[in-house]
């Protein structure tokens, strides 16, 4: 099965015709009889969609709808409300109930597989994001508490004339504020939309721009270019263009709407598409700093040992000159702490690999590989220019005392540096370049610290 609907309905007649239509399309369907019974089944089963009659005997629709996105384990789930109400204020209130689609019986079979294929195709990108990043940093906040939050956003509209463009912008100036531009199909596709050059963050685009289709392939366009594919997008298709509408849905549109646009509902629709968008924003700003936290050492803010290894082993199989791997200590740095407490302690280490950063260059490798001990990898290194920049290093950090403020004097901090190198075509692994310099920093220090000492090359 491909996910598991939730379809209410007071009329049994009327449960058992969706079901057979949701089944034929392989989804899994509960079946609910009235409101209470319809709040008790989200809250026990969690379902990936519902759609919800508007006119039950207990409760309405649009109470239930509000129930469900007003509790934190419900609020995710998507709402399709569908009613034989025809009136502009029944659809109003739905879609201000925080229902995703209000759809009108007779529902056409294709339109609405076509808005739960879209439905839970959002809601499954949305689930994974969540899961990736809440065992880093803990987000987990309903997608309903984002709408109405925050700032209204970047709106572009791309209409087929300059005549519909300004009337869309006149109404939605009127009732969304914030920046609200219109975009000639060439800047959409540039994603350009704001004086920040930022990309919009919802598009409201017309099916039929200068040619016939022309606004469907401008949608398949922006979901495939990096700066535009993450923001929402809004399809305007003619009146009863039910067949476009599926299209459109299935091509990645994140929601559809028929000429004549009403204003409020365009800007009801706008404002679910732009708190849903902060919302996946969020999660993947979570994920993206939950992953920085697995590869970095939270004191010196440089790579730690696992990105490392991961990244000389890449560097490695690199085709170049060869690799130059160092391994540096810092002398007597027990004395440091011993002295003067870890605050101390911790400071200098910080301070040390802001001055070892500065030596480098944007392509060299430098990770804190535990304590006192710090890694160097220079790609397309030959002996000379590693034992230059091994010196440089060792400088920097030797012939400056360290200013770590309070009472405490200069210190004068001192480093120990092994090289081994990779020759050109190395087959040898990452591990073994560092066991060899690991050696030749146990010689500098054997003799003497604050010196370099290079590895020799394994035996053929």
């Amino acid at each position: 099965m491909t996910g598991r609907i939730l379809v209410v309905d007071d009329v049994a007649t009327n449960r058992i015709v969706m079901k057979v239509k949701l089944a034929a399309a392989c989804y899994a369907v509960d079946q609910a009889d009235c409101g209470e019974a319809a709040l008790a089944a989200a809250r026990a089963g969690r379902p990936d969609l519902i759609l919800l009659d508007v006119v039950m005997p207990d409760m309405s629709g649009l109470e239930v709808c509000r129930r469900l996105k007003a509790e934190p384990e419900t609020a995710d789930i998507p709402v399709i409300l569908i009613t034989a109400l025809t009136d502009r204020a029944s659809k109003m209130a739905g879609l201000e109930a925080g229902a995703d689609d209000f759809l009108t019986k007779p529902v056409d079979e294709v339109t609405l597989l076509a808005r739960v294929r879209s439905l839970l195709r959002a809601r499954d990108t949305a689930r994974e994001l969540r899961q990736r990043g809440e065992p880093a940093l803990g987000f987990a906040e309903a997608a309903a508490t984002f709408a109405g939050q925050e700032r209204p956003g970047r709106i572009a509209l791309v209409a087929p004339g300059p005549k519909g463009a300004v009337l869309w912008k006149t109404a939605l100036d009127d009732r969304l504020g914030g920046e609200v531009s219109i975009l000639p199909r060439d800047a959409a596709l540039m994603g350009v939309g704001s004086e920040e050059g930022e990309a919009p963050d919802v598009f409201v685009i017309a099916a039929d721009l200068t040619h016939r289709n022309e606004g469907l392939r401008l949608l398949s366009d922006l979901l495939s270019r990096p700066a535009t594919r993450n923001a929402a997008t809004v399809m305007i298709l003619p009146a009863g263009d039910g067949e476009r509408a599926a299209i459109a849905l299935d091509l990645g549109a994140h929601d559809i709407l028929y000429d004549p646009v009403d204003a409020q509902e365009l800007a009801l629709r706008i404002r679910t598409q732009l708190g849903r968008k902060r919302q996946a924003d969020r999660l993947r700003a979570s994920l993206q700093a939950g992953l920085e936290m697995a590869v970095t050492d939270s004191l010196t803010g440089l790579h730690n040992r696992r990105y490392a290894l991961f990244q000389l082993d890449r560097m490695i199989a690199r085709p170049g000159r060869g690799v130059a791997v160092m391994l540096l200590d810092i002398d007597h740095f027990k004395q440091v702490n011993d002295r003067h407490g870890h605050s101390v302690g911790d400071a200098v280490l910080s301070l040390v690999a802001r001055r070892l950063r500065a030596q480098l260059r944007t392509g060299d490798l430098l990770a804190r590989m535990g304590g006192e001990e710090f890694l160097v990898a220079l790609p397309d290194s030959d002996r000379r220019a590693a034992l230059d920049c091994a010196e440089r290093l060792r400088a920097s950090i030797g012939e400056t005392p360290f200013l770590v403020g309070g009472e405490v004097p200069p210190l004068t901090i001192t480093l120990s540096v092994g090289i081994a190198l990779a020759a050109p075509g190395s087959s040898e692994a990452g591990q073994s370049l560092i066991d060899r310099a690991d050696g030749a920093l146990y010689g500098a220090k054997a003799h003497g610290r604050d010196q370099v000492t290079l590895s020799p090359l394994p035996a053929a």
